[in-house]
């Protein structure tokens, strides 16, 4: 898919991969319109010459706010970027199930919504694309993040059945799975992370391939050894 031109809705587009891919999509010649909830980085993606859209997918009013925004624009490309972590360990103390259902809706029920509301244009486009931001822990979770990696793996579900029901139409679907990227979310975490800037054009190489899935850093070594081993793969992450 050349990029050039196309009109991109990006969720989460105000700080870390989504800020990254943003500037990436632009430099490219995409009109990309970003979405995000911190005053701070809307006001900054501004200032960079984005269309910046108020928005917390933690909650119904999220992707409403989005759609009343959008207005009936025609977009091309919708990115589901947005994410959110929890803790969720019950070895470190009782979770917080408000929290847990946040993280639900930001990082699963938000994207269905989304997707539901605009396939109708992006079906009216000569070519477009629907990318959903899973992660390496949608093949294989780890111990300490039950509910994100919970909510990773259903939205991998999701879009291998959309691909499934979308084959033969103009819209093409695309799942990008990062590793464990140096982000605001990562903020304290140790290990090797990914510099943002990377992630970001893997996921954008993908799109322009026209590939199923963008195995990023280190998940495609996952990839390999849940292959090879599933549940290999699922002891080495469930040790972390």
């Amino acid at each position: 898919m050349d990029i050039t031109g196309k009109t991109i809705l990006l969720t989460g587009g105000t700080a870390g991969i989504g800020a990254a891919m943003a500037r990436q999509l632009a430099e490219k010649g995409a009109s990309v319109i970003v979405t995000g909830r911190s005053a701070e980085g809307l006001a900054r993606a501004r200032e960079q010459g984005f269309e910046a859209i108020a928005a917390d997918l933690s909650g119904p009013g999220g992707a409403q706010a989005i759609l009343e925004a959008l207005g009936d624009r025609p977009i091309d490309i919708l990115i589901n970027n947005a994410g959110q972590g929890v803790d969720h360990d019950f070895r470190a103390s009782p979770p917080d199930i408000g929290a847990a259902d946040d993280c639900i809706y930001a990082n699963f029920n938000s994207p269905v919504r989304l997707i539901a509301a605009l396939l109708p244009r992006l079906k009216q486009r000569p070519e477009a694309a629907i990318v959903n931001v899973t992660s390496g822990l949608a093949i294989a979770p780890n111990t300490g993040s039950a509910v994100y990696c919970a909510t990773k793996a259903a939205l991998r579900s999701y879009t291998l059945a959309l691909r499934a029901q979308l084959s033969g139409c103009n819209v093409h679907v695309v799942e990008a799975l990062p590793p464990v990227v140096a982000t605001q979310m990562t903020a304290g975490r140790g290990g090797i992370k990914m510099p943002a800037s990377d992630c970001a054009a893997q996921i954008i190489r993908a799109i322009e391939r026209n590939d199923h899935e963008a195995n990023v850093g280190m998940v495609k070594v996952l990839r390999t050894v849940h292959s090879l081993s599933p549940k290999l793969a699922g002891k080495i992450m469930l040790r972390f």
